[in-house]
């Protein structure tokens, strides 16, 4: 198979698709790998580390479109890159079609095979192309928190961990996945006072467990979150429904409730935010404020640390790469029932349940496209 790694368009994203090792392997296993120049400069890798595993360099994206069969990518293809993708070409990335119609469309409009990372599950029930950026995130959403809770960001001018004879301030997490985790070790490891609050019993008891009485655990409840939300310094948006929106948690009125210069961080804006008031930025401008409260949003916070992003993110994508290319799509979906969970648009039909539902479309069962 014929393997494209396009440069990454979107505002500041430094990663890339494929590391050269992860192209070794692929080339190793007989399959032909083209990388566009200037790919891997974001995370210290020059085009003749690329070459020196076999890729083979070309100068833009259109010759990569027009000649792969399968194209790896970090984020989700912007329009331009949209218009090139062919009928029956594979695109496997982050996807996040739920609050991104326009993407949904022209992907169908082109009759490729789109395969979303965060929604391809495992055995466990979990998520494992989407946790190690969960990761990056969560532990990410603390340090953004903390830099825009100074006064110099718009912040009320709290140091996260307090000092001898100050409280620390309070942090609320709302969530407690993967994300939610994160954030919560990070959090505590800063001295901060941690709340967590999650609907699901069983979590709150495993993340007692783990943390002990370092953390609060609560069950969710609009009156809980409304009560510790608005007593929050830092709340992190942590909530995900895969594939679907995410629920608004935290909606306009709290934030009249709030200390000026309080601050929220909305990981689940991918998946259109769980904050009302939420919506997309990027690391050039990452913040804003709405009722004296400072709302971080950046879309893509894993691509601020891009090396340590990307090694996470192949560690956990190359063996699903290497089936695709090894068996070919419609072989290493019908092999694997939790890659098939990742095909989200197929020859132009909707082909993810919660997708579909989103964006209010027919849902076509995957199993029956790859028959």
């Amino acid at each position: 198979m014929l393997i494209g790694v396009p440069k990454e368009i979107k505002n500041n994203e430094y990663r890339v698709g494929l590391v050269p090792s992860s192209v070794r392997e692929l080339t190793a296993n007989g399959h032909q790998v083209m990388v566009q120049s200037g790919a891997g400069a974001g995370i210290g890798f020059d085009d003749a580390a690329f070459g020196q595993v076999g890729a083979r360099i070309v100068d833009s994206a259109v010759e990569i479109f027009e000649s792969a069969d399968m194209i790896i990518k970090v984020k989700e293809p912007q329009a331009q890159e949209c218009k090139l993708l062919r009928e029956d070409q594979v695109l496997f990335t982050y996807l996040h079609l739920a609050p991104d119609p326009e993407q949904a469309r022209l992907l169908q409009e082109s009759g490729c095979i789109a395969i979303a990372y965060e929604t391809v599950t495992n055995k466990f029930g979990g998520l494992p192309l989407l946790a190690p950026m969960s990761e990056v995130a969560g532990r990410m959403s603390i340090q953004a928190g903390a830099t825009s809770l100074e006064v110099t960001n718009g912040g009320s001018g709290i140091l996260l961990g307090g000092v001898p004879g100050v409280v620390p301030a309070k942090v609320v997490v709302l969530g407690g996945g993967v994300v939610g985790t994160n954030a919560v070790r990070m959090a505590m490891g800063m001295g901060a006072n941690v709340l967590v609050i999650d609907k699901s019993i069983e979590r709150l008891y495993q993340l007692d467990l783990q943390f002990g009485s370092m953390i609060n655990t609560v069950y969710s409840t609009t009156d809980s979150i409304e009560e510790h939300v608005t007593s929050a310094d830092l709340v992190i948006g942590a909530v995900l429904v895969p594939g679907g929106f995410a629920p608004k948690l935290v909606h306009k009125n709290m934030l009249s409730q709030m200390r000026p210069g309080s601050v929220m961080v909305d990981v689940s804006i991918d998946q259109g935010g769980c904050f009302e008031t939420s919506h997309p930025t990027t690391h050039q401008n990452p913040t804003y404020i709405v009722d004296g409260v400072v709302h971080y949003c950046v879309s893509n916070m894993p691509g601020a640390v891009p090396r340590t992003s990307t090694f996470a993110l192949n560690n956990a994508t190359l063996p699903f790469v290497l089936a695709l290319a090894n068996y070919g799509y419609k072989s290493a979906l019908r092999q694997d029932m939790h890659l098939l969970n990742g095909l989200n648009v197929c020859k132009g039909r909707l082909t993810h349940k919660a997708v579909a539902s989103a964006l209010q479309q027919e849902y076509t069962p995957p199993e029956t496209m790859v028959i």
